[in-house]
């Protein structure tokens, strides 16, 4: 079985097809940001799928860089520049992120566009469960997520510049179409059940919906903790930022407690099968009426649709990264996603709708 934390803890020297020329780099950095003068050690961070991330250190402090993969891209996939926007607007907002320092468009510099940010030294939990924290730790933490992406969803988008960010109205039928297009795009075999959720999702769409901020992929594994205290440093990964509906981005984050376990892979950041109370970590309904409560939500949505969608959703982002590992563009090394990964999840989806 493959350890997750292991796995995606700490960093690696990059593969040749991710890697930056350290002088070109030193080059342009020394220019442009304090403190990231002379020679610079260069080594890629071990998780993630998507863009790929370096924690680029020189003899005076450490930065964080992420850019762009080479290679042919999907169409809208991996916008570094957005997602620069958003954690500079998130910033100014108080929002825990890492704080921007420099965006760069010229490609010519590493081949492809990439941003710096700060560097925080805390923990990154790859598994829901949290293995070596008391329940007391991982309740407030829990706790913790729930507020802050209540308060993300509460934000005034539009006071903080981000009015045109994305489209306001529609947002579940032009982002089921979107991830219908990737998921076609990206398939490698014939999968009945996403072809049924296709075909369904469109009949069971939501009559009315809010427009909030979305962070796009919020979770564990996306934020990184204090070293020793129950405390949220940075949120990470905004690449899929954007405008709509608050309930989609809750139904993906609950993922942990729908998500089945993979012992084989080990994919998944499962709650399933485990002791959840004895761990300190609420119920799925529990968390969705908290964040409810937050806010001001009444009465509690049904949910149904959300989460169906969301696994479905789920699903088609799987399959973009068995793609793009089968084209050899992923940003991770180790890709613990297998093709029955995405037949399993639809399966899932289609019964949570059935």
């Amino acid at each position: 079985m493959t350890d997750r934390q292991t796995t995606f803890s700490g960093t690696e020297a990059p593969p040749a097809h991710l890697a930056i020329d350290e002088k070109a780099l030193a080059n342009y950095l020394g220019k442009h940001l304090d403190g990231m003068a002379g020679e610079l050690e260069i080594a890629k961070f071990k998780g993630g799928q998507s863009n790929p991330t370096y924690k680029i250190s020189s003899r005076d402090r450490s930065v964080v860089l992420r850019r762009r993969p080479p290679g042919k891209l999907l169409e809208s996939a991996h916008a570094i520049d957005r997602e620069y926007r958003i954690l500079s607007a998130m910033s100014k907002a108080g929002v825990p992120v890492p704080a921007p320092y420099l965006y760069c468009a010229d490609e010519s510099v590493i081949g492809s566009q990439f941003y710096v940010v700060e560097f925080h030294d805390g923990r990154v939990f790859w598994n829901a469960d949290m293995p070596g924290v008391s329940p007391k730790d991982r309740s407030a933490i829990y706790d913790s997520m729930n507020a802050l992406l209540a308060r993300l969803h509460d934000l005034d988008y539009a006071a903080l510049g981000l009015g045109d960010f994305g489209k306001t109205g529609d947002y579940v039928a032009r982002n089921f179409a979107r991830w219908s297009k990737q998921y076609l795009q990206s398939k490698l075999v014939d999968i009945p059940d996403m072809d049924w959720l296709m075909q369904a999702l469109p009949q069971r769409m939501p009559e009315s919906e809010q427009t909030t901020l979305l962070h796009g992929d919020f979770g564990l594994y996306n934020i990184i903790i204090h070293p020793t205290k129950p405390e949220v440093l940075a949120v990470l990964d905004w690449e899929m930022a954007t405008l709509g509906d608050p309930l989609v981005d809750l139904a993906h984050h609950t993922r942990p407690w729908w998500d089945p376990p993979d012992p084989v892979g080990g994919s998944a950041t499962s709650l399933i099968g485990m002791d959840i109370d004895a761990l300190g970590i609420p119920t799925m309904q529990d968390y969705v009426d908290r964040y409810c409560r937050r806010r001001n939500l009444s009465p509690v949505p049904d949910m149904t649709f959300y989460i169906g969608y969301a696994q479905f959703r789920y699903a088609a982002m799987v399959q973009g990264i068995l793609k793009r590992a089968a084209d050899g563009a992923n940003a991770s090394r180790k890709v613990l996603h297998t093709q029955q990964r995405v037949f399993e999840i639809a399966a899932i989806a289609r019964a949570t709708l059935s």
